[in-house]
């Protein structure tokens, strides 16, 4: 295959998953994940990124924290989660959720069926790995930007070693929890957790794929 050919069979292969087996990955393939990802572009070379990466016992920990935390209704991120979607974002969003209830078989109006998936995202999906990703808040935008390419390089390379992963903001919402569990330092904000290991193929929250937009959508020339 070409160069090309290789990179969209790796990008295709790419998707958010949200059912793993029990089957942990090896420390020497995750770090070569993660020196692959490491090779991304950042602002004058800055590579602001630090992934912490959990042991059993301290995602367990974090686990059940965070669970205790969304019942009790905390939410406090240390970058603020959108105020709103609107227009085609929201549209989007909103297809999204549909696919992933339709797979996992919540109903419009299961109040409780939606509450069950959304905690899923404390239990990491029953990933057996979870890294924290976190930024200079010095850096503000352009420090979460450059982190944003580490998170997709790293999701694109563990997809090249047949690892799947899925990036989780949700995680983010409570910082505080977040930082105490894994001694973040004070300078540092939370940005995402991506959750990664082999994919259950018979899981049904895998069965489906989100379509992207149009380059209509996206491209628009400038003369």
């Amino acid at each position: 295959m070409t160069d090309i050919q290789v990179l969209n069979t790796i990008m295709d292969r790419r998707f958010s998953c949200r059912g793993f087996l029990d089957t942990s990955v090896d420390r020497k393939v995750i770090d070569a994940i993660v020196a692959t990802a490491q090779k991304v572009p950042s602002w004058c070379n800055s590579q602001p990124w630090q992934l912490h990466l959990l042991s059993p016992r301290a995602r367990d920990q974090l686990s059940a924290r965070l669970l205790q935390a969304a019942q009790d209704g905390q939410e406090a991120p240390d970058i603020a989660f959108p105020e709103r979607y609107s227009g085609a974002y929201k549209h989007r969003r909103s297809v999204c959720g549909w696919q992933l209830y339709d797979a996992v078989g919540v109903k419009k109006g299961d109040r409780d069926g939606s509450i069950r998936q959304m905690m899923e995202n404390y239990r990491f999906f029953g990933a057996p790995h979870v890294a924290i990703i976190s930024t200079p808040r010095e850096l503000g935008a352009y420090g979460a930007l450059d982190c944003g390419a580490f998170v997709t390089a790293f999701t694109l390379a563990a997809s090249a070693h047949g690892v799947a992963t899925i990036p989780q903001a949700a995680v983010a919402g409570k910082a505080a929890i977040v930082r105490d569990v894994i001694g973040l330092d004070a300078a540092r904000d939370v940005l995402c957790a991506i959750s990664f290991g082999y994919a259950d193929p018979d899981h049904p929250a895998n069965a489906f794929r989100t379509e992207r937009a149009g380059l209509d959508e996206v491209v628009f020339d400038v003369d």
